[in-house]
């Protein structure tokens, strides 16, 4: 199963300089927040793959104008195609914009999905903007990761976190994917393909 990662920067290789057949064979979009909502809707429409994504903290518009054909699953856990998939978008509050949140307000967001938790018996994705905190993240508080995303995998174990928010190109310090107790974190700026193994169904 092949994944396309996104979040954060629009990609010229999948929008300026697009060619028929550059997403063929991706299975699924996973969006970490931050991106236009014209990109969003151009690659579920040239792509045959669905698009599933979480708000970043610059995502207001989404709600005049909402990325079309896209899932939003900021706030849920789905399954699809096989792979059950938690989206929790947003970042450390600092300025009270829109989708800002409190350690404790995260944790209070994690907590209203442990029903669905129990019921999936467990997760395999966790698909955020802001990073877990101490894992790819940095020490100004806007990007800050979140401690209650450290608690989600030491209970879970999910395969993947995948996140945004932490721009390569602003933060030299992040190499490569890290790994988590079992799960690895991955920083979705720019693009990513991730392939796996087909999950089981």
């Amino acid at each position: 199963m092949k994944l396309l990662l996104i979040s954060d920067e629009e990609s010229p290789y999948f929008w300026d300089y697009y060619r028929p057949g550059k997403l063929d064979g991706i299975d699924l979009i996973l969006s970490a927040g931050d991106l236009k909502s014209e990109y969003l809707s151009f690659l579920v429409t040239m792509g045959r793959a669905p698009l599933l994504y979480v708000h970043g903290n610059h995502d207001g518009s989404y709600e005049k104008n909402p990325p079309e054909g896209c899932d939003c699953i900021d706030g849920q856990l789905v399954k699809v195609k096989g792979l059950r998939i938690m989206g929790l978008g947003g970042c450390p509050l600092y300025n009270g914009g829109p989708h800002q949140y409190t350690e404790r307000q995260m944790a209070a967001r994690i907590l209203k999905l442990r029903w669905k938790l129990w019921r999936m018996k467990g997760v395999d994705i966790i698909l955020t903007h802001a990073p877990a905190r101490g894992l790819g993240d940095d020490e100004d508080l806007v990007h800050r990761g979140f401690h209650s995303f450290l608690k989600l995998m030491d209970r879970y174990h999910p395969r993947y976190l995948i996140h945004g928010h932490i721009h390569p190109s602003y933060h030299h310090r992040q190499k490569g994917d890290l790994e988590y107790g079992g799960t690895t974190i991955i920083n979705a700026c720019g693009y990513r393909i991730l392939e796996i193994p087909d999950p089981e169904t």
